[in-house]
This record gives C-alpha cells, structure tokens and sequence, in this order.
C-alpha cells in the first residue's frame, strides 16, 4: 500500500482538498488511515440524506473515514465541541480547516472503485472493481 501524507492549513475545505488531491495523484481507490486536526466549520448531512447541520465554532476532528477516489469520495466525520460532546455525519463541502488536519491516505494497489445507481437505496453507490 502506497501512502499519501498532506497537512492541510487554515481556511482549507476539508472535503475539497481530499477530492483534489485524488484528482491530482488519479486515485482509484483509496480509505482514510488518519486525520487529526481542527474545523472553524462543520458542515455534516444525516442518514436521511436531507438534514445538513451546520456548526460555527472550533471543534476537533476525532474521526474521519471513508472511501477516496478521482470519481467519488464517501466521507463519514466525528468531531469534538468544547464541552467534549460530538457531532458526526456524512462529510459535506464547507468544513473549514481551523488551525490543520494531518491527513493520511492509504491508496489500495490494485483496486478501483466504481460507481452505479442502485434503484434499492435511490443513491450512487460504490462499487468496487479488482484490476487484471
């Protein structure tokens, strides 16, 4: 497995950086192995695919995973307030870096990931592809 390794900064999209860096080194699949760091802004959707919810204070990252690539990023966040409650859901465009994120990617050799409608769930979902 090859590894990716960025420190995002201050003012940073946190989704946006994570779907550019798959487009720039043509990732075809890839999961999360870390992310540590802090947001100024939340932005989180919940199961139902509808509700977003939005923070607009410092929170820290206490999880993030999923799956990255050039043609779709499924994000899942966790993330601490000040009085240690949380806050998770699907990760949206709009999480603002606040001070970093240590972010690492772990590309997987010799798979891909797909995507279909699948007419049970309404959504695009992943499909993933073995090479050769």
């Amino acid at each position: 497995m090859k590894t990716i390794c960025k420190r995002l900064r201050r003012g940073q999209d946190l989704k946006v950086e994570i779907q550019r860096l798959a487009e720039e080194h043509h990732i075809r699949a890839a999961v999360v192995l870390s992310a540590v760091g802090c947001l100024s802004h939340v932005r989180v959707r919940d199961t139902s695919g509808v509700q977003v919810q939005e923070l607009h204070e410092d929170v820290e990252i206490v999880s993030l995973m999923g799956t990255v690539s050039e043609t779709r990023t499924h994000l899942h966040i966790s993330c601490s307030r000040e009085d240690l409650s949380t806050l998770g859901g699907h990760l949206m465009d709009g999480c603002i870096i606040n001070t970093t994120c240590e972010l690492v990617l772990g590309i997987l050799d010799g798979w891909r990931y797909g995507v279909e409608e699948d007419e049970e769930t309404g959504y695009d979902e992943i499909v993933f592809q073995q090479d050769g």
